[in-house]
């Protein structure tokens, strides 16, 4: 659109009373309004759009009132999305086609969860009713961001089909992901938050009696769940392989669990061995997961790339439900590695929490796809790009195995997939440690913007003194953002590591302070439920 075009529209809201006549205000409107616009299709028909919304709101117009019209304007364009895929659907014939057609399907659904999610926030905010601004930034930042890349994942499931399907609907869903894109990026610009927290600040944790730390958001009822044994704790439905619970299968006590619940609803799982593939749908909220322990309780199976599936379904186990909590569990994927990729636990849960687990597997072991994720002395096993996925994931006080890869392969532990420079998506992986088996590479950057970093972690000395891995050429070694913090063990030396721009070593403790629990994950006091007591920031 012609700026003369954008000046009219402009002066138009201005002389109608729909935006403040202060000056600063109404340029600020005029470049968000350009920036929720730019690289769609119909730029006029966007701008068009936006200003229909704005006038809604008469003379209370404002940049959240903006980012809200523009985040409604998003939401259609995945409601045409969706209606795009459910057309195609029924013209498939190939199963592994069917399955990346069912996968768009809910993937998009995740993303219109997203974003209503973010519209009623934003109105909260600009009704005045929300008044903590870390609180809010950090659910905007990591809601609109996971809407950001679920379009990929869709796309990314066709590998292996003729790519017809695909060619029908990624006009429909690069629109989608840009509009997604545009709305981060006005969001960005509105709430930036600093690279450096400030040096004199302080986190809130919350203790017991114990002395352990938990996120603010864990209730002082669901704190002593979660140290509770299953014998004494509150249980509101029991799995047994042998007849002695309600339920024979995870399975059907998660169907039977209360849905759209804001109460936690806990599922004790006895020991035994679970054969069986488990989805934890969007609706099913709140649920707590407890076992007997790592090795004990295992949910285990063989899904994999080759057998047809694509790598968002070959999970054995996987959740979205928000504030999913899993403890004492084996979470495991037998394919091997032959088999290509073969997820043993997928991760869209925000604000989801897995204390002593055991996720275990070899190519893409961990699918730490989207959303809010901690993680607190876990096990790790795997081959390649064994934790992955664009989620905001902190792992501490984790251990991480290695596993003996193809011959031609090369052992990567992270691909973090962060595709946007405003997504506040990484992975962040503290007081750890790597026992690595074989030569092994800290991490490759899958997409163009991969964050990952390693704190005071432990690493032997099958770490390669290059440390990181290319994915291909030179492919976002000038955007990606890795680094490392006091690391220590034979493969921690710094010396030979990689010189790429994106690279760091960190010197700087107030650096290293933004990747910390309370920093990284929505400013909150993300802390462990078991263990040594340790504070919120760094290790000291």
């Amino acid at each position: 659109m012609a700026s003369s075009q954008l000046l009219i529209i402009f002066f138009f809201l201005l002389f109608t009373g729909t935006l403040s006549e202060n000056e600063d205000q109404t340029h600020n409107i005029l470049k968000l309004m350009e920036r929720a616009c730019v690289n769609v299709n119909d730029r006029s028909a966007c701008l068009s759009n936006l200003q229909s919304e704005c006038e809604k709101k008469g003379n209370q117009t404002s940049s959240i009132s903006l980012l809200n019209a523009a985040v409604k304007a998003t939401m259609d364009e995945v409601r045409r999305a969706i209606d795009l895929v459910t057309k195609i659907s029924a013209l498939s014939t190939d199963r592994r086609e069917q399955i990346a057609i069912d996968d768009c399907r809910e993937l998009l659904e995740y993303s219109m969860d997203e974003l209503g999610m973010s519209m009623s926030e934003m109105e909260k905010i600009r009704s005045g009713t929300r008044h903590d601004s870390t609180h809010q930034k950090g659910n905007l930042n990591a809601w609109l961001s996971a809407a950001l890349s679920n379009q990929d994942t869709c796309l990314e499931g066709f590998e292996g089909t003729n790519g017809h399907v695909k060619r029908s609907i990624q006009g429909s869903l690069k629109q989608v992901t840009q509009l997604v894109s545009n709305v981060l990026a006005m969001f960005k610009s509105i709430h930036s938050v600093p690279a450096k927290p400030p040096r004199n600040s302080t986190t809130t944790t919350t203790r017991t009696r114990s002395g352990t730390e938990y996120p603010k958001w864990v209730s002082a009822e669901e704190r002593e769940q979660v140290q509770a044994s299953p014998e004494s704790m509150h249980v509101d439905a029991v799995v047994a392989l042998d007849g002695s619970g309600r339920y024979r299968s995870i399975t059907e006590a998660i169907y039977n669990a209360p849905s759209h619940s804001t109460k936690r609803y806990v599922i004790y799982v006895k020991q035994g061995v679970y054969k069986e593939n488990v989805e934890l749908k969007k609706k099913k909220s709140y649920i707590m997961l407890v076992g007997d322990g790592i090795g004990k309780t295992i949910i285990t199976g063989s899904r994999n790339f080759l057998q047809g599936w694509t790598t968002f379904r070959t999970a054995t186990f996987a959740v979205s439900g928000m504030g999913f909590i899993a403890r004492d569990i084996t979470f495991r994927n037998t394919a091997g590695p032959m088999s290509r990729q073969a997820v043993a636990l997928r991760v869209d849960s925000d604000r989801s929490a897995f204390f002593r687990c055991s996720v275990e597997g070899y190519q893409d072991t961990l699918y730490a796809h989207s959303l809010r994720q901690f993680y607190r002395e876990c096990n790790v096993y795997g081959t390649i790009d064994f934790i992955f996925g664009n989620g905001a994931a902190v792992l501490q006080n984790c251990k991480i195995f290695t596993r003996d890869p193809l011959p031609y392969q090369k052992t990567t532990i992270t691909a973090q997939g962060r595709k946007d420079p405003n997504q506040g998506t990484g992975f962040s992986i503290q007081n750890s440690y790597v026992y690595a088996s074989h030569p092994t590479y800290l991490g490759r950057p899958w997409k163009q913007y991969s964050r990952t970093v390693f704190m005071q972690t432990y690493l032997n000395e099958q770490v390669m003194p290059q440390g990181w891995l290319e994915w291909y050429g030179n492919f976002a070694l000038n955007t990606l953002y890795y680094g490392e913090y006091m690391n220590y063990g034979p493969g921690a030396g710094v010396e030979g590591r990689v010189r790429w721009p994106g690279y760091h070593v960190m010197k700087d403790k107030s650096q290293a302070s933004f990747f910390t629990v309370a920093r990284f994950i929505d400013g909150q006091s993300w802390l462990p439920a078991t263990g040594v007591s340790f504070t919120a920031g760094l290790i000291k």
